[in-house]
């Protein structure tokens, strides 16, 4: 059995009486000791100095009640017991330095007693495990035995898991705030599943600045958006969203924009201008493309992260604004960051939590979800509603999920498509000629030259059955194999080009045949060249 052992604050006034008729009373203190059947092996008793004499009052009569009980007294150094940071940094610091002992003890917080902040500073230590047990909390005595008996104690354990009405509940929340991040889209892919799941705990319990990263379309903005407003929803934001596509920012307007200027800062400051930072106090502020940004910008931006203050164009105090930072990119920072770009330590102070975003090609068993939440929002904001008939939905899902469809743009090019077929279809139905037409379109628009330059120099030597069947990747390493071939006055100088770095490192002896073997794959001799 492991030892019990109570910890918990004097009570200066429940607590209170040194008189024969302080046994007539109902002290919660001594009552946790006066329990029939509930041993407890050592009391932890917190204190002022000031209450040294209450103090030693207590602890002889639970000495006196229970002599079995090992009673222990601690002064704790708080000189401000309404003063939240005073509190909670002494009753820190104790626990801190108290040796717990959770394979032979175990341990509960009583937070009956004690000022308010310090009842509140108990639970929040014991809820962050600094103090690894259960709370206690008793009450006086009721009815007939208001008089003589000890009062109830209750245990409160705060790993909610193991309450099953809580934790139905706070599972249904976690899947309604789940299911806001993706704005009621079922997706269906796990990965992207899994990241919301991250993205929902942190939303929820963390202020410090969050990183979107992901191709362009994947859809940084609207996660950011609605990680506010779920923030907003559970309390936690009382200001506004500002929102700040930094590549529009441009130049010495780029500092005044974000960080606001005085009145004569420069020529045209006719006014004050807050900018858009303060306009983001007490709010959340989306800064996508943040690699944008230039390097000043960059380093006032640092400060006003991590001090919550910086200075306008053209002022001499610092203005105050405290706001979370949600930054949103499609470059590699790190990359940036190597090349001068960005600041390293604005990098490092960004990237507490970073989060990829997967492009909609990475997502295929997404698309048709996606499919109906674009119908549904077309829908609403034109006021008439708009389906596939059935031929028209499979041939546009069987494209959309074909290595045919990049989806360059990601779900920015999912609603363009959408838009477009919904505006054509004839009484609000997509035809599969609508199907067919955008499809078109797409393809026309993921087309890029340099790819047709490769596809169009191998038809000239591959046959159109091979050509179909070898993979972008390869296409583009066959090509500038034949482009040296064709620049070559023999195999033997082409296997020399091609494999000069493998033969000054002598890991091959004959490059004419690792050559013709490679043609080979393809069906190809150097003559054909």
């Amino acid at each position: 059995m492991k030892k019990r052992v109570v910890m918990g604050f004097l009570g200066t006034k429940l607590d209170m009486g040194f008189g024969p008729d302080r046994w007539e009373r109902w002290r919660p203190t001594v009552s946790i000791c006066s329990q029939e059947g509930s041993m407890v092996d050592r009391y932890e008793l917190l204190y002022e100095q000031r209450y040294q004499k209450l103090a030693d009052r207590v602890m002889e009569d639970l000495r006196q009640v229970s002599p079995e009980t090992d009673v222990r007294g601690h002064i704790v150094g708080i000189r401000k017991p309404w003063d939240f940071e005073d509190v909670f940094g002494h009753l820190h610091d104790f626990l801190k330095g108290y040796d717990f002992d959770v394979e032979k003890e175990e341990y509960e917080a009583h937070i009956t007693t004690g000022t308010h902040v310090a009842q509140i500073c108990l639970f929040l230590l014991t809820e962050s495990r600094h103090l690894p047990g259960k709370l206690l909390q008793t009450g006086p005595p009721r009815g007939r035995k208001a008089k003589t008996g000890f009062g109830s104690v209750s245990l409160i354990d705060l790993d909610l898991s193991k309450y099953d009405q809580l934790a139905t509940r706070f599972n249904a929340e976690q899947l309604e705030a789940l299911d806001f991040l993706k704005s009621g889209i079922a997706t269906r892919n796990k990965a992207f599943n899994e990241l919301i799941e991250k993205i929902e705990v942190v939303a929820l319990r963390s202020a410090a600045p969050i990183l979107l990263t992901g191709p362009t379309g994947a859809g940084k903005s609207q996660l950011a958006r609605r990680i506010y407003e779920l923030r907003q929803q559970r309390g936690g934001l009382d200001g506004g969203f500002v929102e700040v596509n930094c590549a529009t920012l441009r130049g010495d307007t780029a500092m005044s924009a974000l960080f606001g200027h005085k009145k004569g800062a420069f020529t045209g400051a006719q006014s004050d201008r807050p900018g858009l930072l303060r306009q983001a106090h007490g709010g959340m502020l989306f800064l996508d493309e943040i690699g944008e940004l230039g390097v000043d910008e960059q380093a006032v931006l640092l400060r006003a992260v991590e001090e919550g203050m910086y200075l306008p164009v053209g002022a001499d105090q610092p203005v105050k604004s405290k706001f979370q930072l949600i930054a949103g990119t499609n470059r590699d920072l790190s990359k940036e960051v190597s090349s001068g770009g960005f600041r390293e330590d604005l990098l490092a102070r960004i990237n507490v939590w970073t989060f990829q975003l997967p492009g909609l090609a990475d997502r295929t068993e997404d698309i048709e979800p996606n499919l109906d939440y674009e119908l549904r929002e077309f829908s609403n904001k034109n006021g008439r509603a708009v389906t596939f008939n059935k031929e028209a939905r499979q041939n546009f899902l069987q494209f959309a999920k074909s290595p045919q469809a990049p989806w360059r743009g990601n779900f920015r090019d999912l609603n363009a498509a959408i838009s477009r077929m919904a505006t054509l279809a004839p009484q609000g139905r997509i035809r599969a000629e609508e199907v067919a037409d955008e499809c078109k379109r797409l393809t026309q628009s993921w087309h890029r030259p340099e790819e047709a330059s490769i596809a169009n120099d191998l038809s000239e030597v591959l046959e159109p059955d091979v050509l179909e069947n070898i993979d972008p990747f390869d296409a583009v390493q066959l090509s500038y194999v034949v482009e040296v071939c064709r620049k070559s006055k023999n195999i033997s100088e082409a296997g020399r080009t091609l494999f000069a770095v493998s033969r000054a490192q002598k890991k091959t002896s004959n490059d004419s045949d690792r050559l013709r073997k490679y043609l080979a794959k393809f069906e190809l001799q150097f003559g054909d060249l």
